[in-house]
């Protein structure tokens, strides 16, 4: 093989690594990978070996996976993989929890088993809105005794895309909330069991997440302004799970800081396992008697595939949220020392 071809494959070996780790270690790589190929041309052990670190070396980027880089990088990371997890479960739960507080406003279910849900959906939203909360405290001192001293400059479009994207859907939701389907109900006002202002909020932050997406006829109905903001809403809540993630990053967080993130993440995690047993207890509940207004459909039930793949996520990044120190007198966890056996 000539000299050129050599170095194509070692391209496409290394693009199994994330730009992070080609950054830091690609080029001390890639002279080990083409010593390699000019002893052994071709072996498939080889390309199967770079490939699985290389993908086990993604992982670790997100916080999914040990051998990280930085140690406190990879807590961070892995945090960053919490917090959207967390957002996409809730995100998904309050679109359910919306549609039963919607049914409770107008009728009283016959089985108990679905009021019961809605308590402990009920009780898990308001954890993870308190999570929410508590986690972007440090964050948000964070960035800015960064900004003070000259350093905020990595942090400023992050920052400003969280912003943006939080005050668009804030904006939005109180305004489209005035349309919510609850409203000139009963029932959830006398129970007290939360502020209607609350529900209409969430339904109309989460009001894309519907079934008329496969009625055009029937979404075409809407007025256009709906429509509009149903098609960019999904995008700003995307944009600020993005720029929260990107700030959690790329800021220079304290070990008691990460500590203390820990510990809402935590929290965190026994508000979705709160609202996942309510989730269940609505399907398990809704059976073939029950009224329209409470009856689970196709997207429910995807909703909680999407519920439950979120919450295994927030599990497995639990697992690496805590910074492991890296020994003295040996290679970084993720450098070339780690490399695959082949090139060893």
């Amino acid at each position: 093989m000539t000299a050129a071809s050599d170095r194509a494959r070692v391209g496409r070996l290394l693009a199994w690594y994330p730009p992070g780790w080609r950054a830091r270690y690609g080029e001390e790589f890639a002279e080990l990978l083409l010593d390699e190929l000019g002893e052994r041309p071709w072996t498939w052990r080889r390309t199967a070996d770079v490939a699985a670190c290389g993908l086990r070396a993604r992982l670790a980027g997100a916080g999914l996976a040990g051998h990280p880089i930085d140690p406190a990088a990879a807590a961070r990371a892995a945090l960053a993989t919490i917090a959207c997890s967390a957002a996409a479960f809730g995100l998904t739960g309050a679109a359910m929890w919306s549609q039963l507080a919607i049914g409770l406003q107008w009728s009283v279910p016959r089985a108990s088993g679905l009021t019961q849900a809605l308590d402990l959906m009920t009780a898990a939203m308001a954890i993870l809105v308190t999570a929410a909360v508590l986690a972007a405290v440090p964050l948000a001192w964070s960035a800015v005794a960064t900004a003070v001293r000259g350093q905020g400059r990595p942090l400023l479009r992050p920052a400003l895309l969280t912003g943006a994207s939080a005050l668009f859907l804030i904006v939005g939701g109180r305004h489209f909330q005035n349309g919510w389907p609850g409203t000139g109900g009963h029932l959830l006002a006398h129970q007290g069991l939360v502020p209607g202002g609350v529900a209409a909020f969430f339904w109309a932050t989460t009001m894309w997440v519907t079934s008329y997406w496969a009625h055009p006829a029937m979404l075409a109905a809407f007025p256009a302004a709906r429509l509009a903001w149903m098609a960019l809403s999904p995008a700003a809540a995307m944009a600020l799970v993005t720029g929260a993630a990107t700030l959690m990053r790329r800021a220079e967080i304290s070990p008691r800081a990460l500590r203390y993130e820990r510990l809402v993440a935590n929290l965190a995690g026994a508000g979705m396992a709160v609202f996942a047993a309510g989730a269940l207890c609505w399907l398990l509940s809704a059976g073939p008697g029950t009224r329209t207004l409470f009856r689970a459909g196709a997207i429910d039930r995807a909703g909680l595939a999407v519920l439950a793949l979120a919450g295994l996520a927030s599990l497995a990044a639990a697992r690496h949220a805590r910074p492991r120190p890296t020994p003295s007198g040996s290679a970084t966890p993720a450098g070339p020392a780690s490399a695959p056996k082949a090139v060893a």
